[in-house]
Parts: structure tokens; C-alpha cells; sequence
């Protein structure tokens, strides 16, 4: 299957950017016309409490973490003026990314993209190849190859990478979803693996009802 690198890892690749200790270039990626499915919505901010009732799911925030979703989306489409495939949906920082520090600047970031971008993807274990591919273009090595993984009763595929910084280690895991048309990324960057453990644990699922019997 012919996946290739697109604009949804440039919002990932600047998550990279901010929370390690050297900056990097950015690769620039282009986008081409989308396919005609439902544009999902945001989300919203309220308490400290991420909600996109369109992908049916929630976030909770760690105390005094800094959101900077609309910053990135901005600066990734400035220098284009094609249409959007890719959707940042939420990049969130332990502290601003524009200030320096000696330890990993934990980070959240979802975003959702056209799965009609890669031809013949079946499944979401699938986009673990090309997000292997970036990732390892930053330095980071695969520590668990992509898993089920589930949060409540909705499944996932999760992977799972890691880099050392001179003395630290910075942790990503990723889950992956399809749903109503896209490829839903859950990024999760912190200094441990139990650290991203526990900023996995904000992530909750809207239980689905079930439709009931016909009167």
C-alpha cells in the first residue's frame, strides 16, 4: 500500500519541535483537494475539560498545561493556501513551547485526517507506518510495536517510542482511530513512560447507545 507522509504530521513533527531541547527545521508538507465527508467540528475548552462530541470524546487537561492548538493550526497552513486535510484538534504543553527548559515540555495533541489520503488503508495499524517513519526521522526509536489498546469500550491501535535527550529520555505513545471518514491521532509526549501513562488516563470515550427494539 503507497501511504506517504502528509500534512497531519506537520502538527506532530511541531509537537517534536517543542518538546525537545534543540530546535529543528520543519519539513513542509503539501495537501490536495479533500473528498467530500462531514468536516469535523473543534471542540471546546471548558474547566479544564477538552470536549469534540463529533469524534465522541474527551480530555482532561493537567492543571495549568497551556493550550496552543490555534497557534499551530495557524502557523502549519500559513504558507499555503491549499484546502485542508488535516485537522488539528487539540496541542497542549506542560509549559509554553516558546520557553526554554531542562526537562521535557510534556505535550497532548490530537489531530483528524482524510483516511481518504492513503489509498487501501484498511485499518488504523496501518498508519503506524508512516508515523514510524516520522518519528524515527526525529530520532526516536520504537519501543512497542503498534498494539489494541482500548480506552473504556472503544478500540484503539497504540505505539509506542522513545529518544534520550543527554540525561533524560522523552516518551511517545500514539493511539489511533478510524471514525467517519478519518484517521484520528492521540499523541502523548512526556519525560516517563508512567508520566504518559498517566496523561493517557485524561483521554474517555461518549458511551455509545444502543439502539432499542422497534415499538
Amino acid at each position: 500500500m503507497g501511504i506517504v507522509v502528509r500534512a497531519v504530521f506537520s502538527f506532530l513533527s511541531a509537537v517534536l519541535l517543542a518538546c525537545t531541547l534543540h530546535a529543528q527545521q520543519l519539513p513542509k508538507t503539501a495537501a490536495s483537494s479533500p473528498p467530500q465527508i462531514s468536516a469535523p467540528e473543534p471542540g471546546t475548552i471548558t474547566n479544564g475539560l477538552y470536549r469534540n462530541s463529533f469524534f465522541g470524546f474527551t480530555y482532561k487537561l493537567p492543571f495549568g498545561w497551556v493550550d496552543r492548538t490555534r497557534e499551530m493550526s495557524e502557523d502549519s497552513t500559513a504558507d499555503s493556501n491549499a484546502p485542508r486535510r488535516s485537522i488539528l484538534l487539540l496541542a497542549v504543553f506542560e509549559r509554553p513551547p516558546e520557553v526554554s527548559g531542562d526537562a521535557v515540555n510534556s505535550a497532548v495533541v490530537v489531530a483528524a485526517e482524510s483516511a481518504s489520503s492513503y489509498p487501501g488503508l484498511r485499518n488504523a495499524e496501518q498508519y503506524f507506518g508512516p508515523l514510524t517513519e516520522l518519528t524515527k526521522s526525529k530520532g526516536l526509536k520504537v519501543v512497542n510495536e503498534p498494539y489494541d489498546y482500548r480506552v473504556g469500550a472503544t478500540q484503539l491501535v497504540r505505539g509506542d517510542f522513545s529518544k534520550p535527550l543527554g540525561n533524560l529520555f522523552m516518551h511517545q505513545s500514539t493511539l489511533v482511530m478510524l471514525d467517519k471518514g478519518y484517521v484520528v491521532s492521540f499523541t502523548f509526549i512526556g519525560g516517563s513512560e508512567d508520566e504518559v501513562d498517566e496523561l493517557v488516563e485524561g483521554l474517555s470515550f461518549v458511551i455509545k447507545e444502543k439502539p432499542g427494539p422497534r415499538k
